[in-house]
């Protein structure tokens, strides 16, 4: 469907569906923006993460078996 189509199908729609339908649509962009900048910022991250040894240290625990005390 083209862009133009979408949007005279749009205006056919009584005014409080095409006020859903921009909200709805608003929110799917701010959960797809929100997404898209918490991965840049994990890239940013990663060779910190991967290589500052106080950022790791903590890992070397992955390993060891924990008992939970009662």
């Amino acid at each position: 469907m083209q862009n133009i189509d979408l949007l005279e199908q749009i205006q056919r729609l009584p005014v409080s569906q095409q006020l859903f339908l921009i909200e709805e649509t608003l929110k799917f962009i701010q959960k797809e923006e929100a997404g898209h900048q918490m991965e840049l910022a994990a890239n940013v991250l990663y060779n910190d993460y991967v290589n500052d040894i106080e950022l790791t240290v903590f890992t070397l625990l992955d390993l060891e078996e924990f008992y939970e005390t009662k």
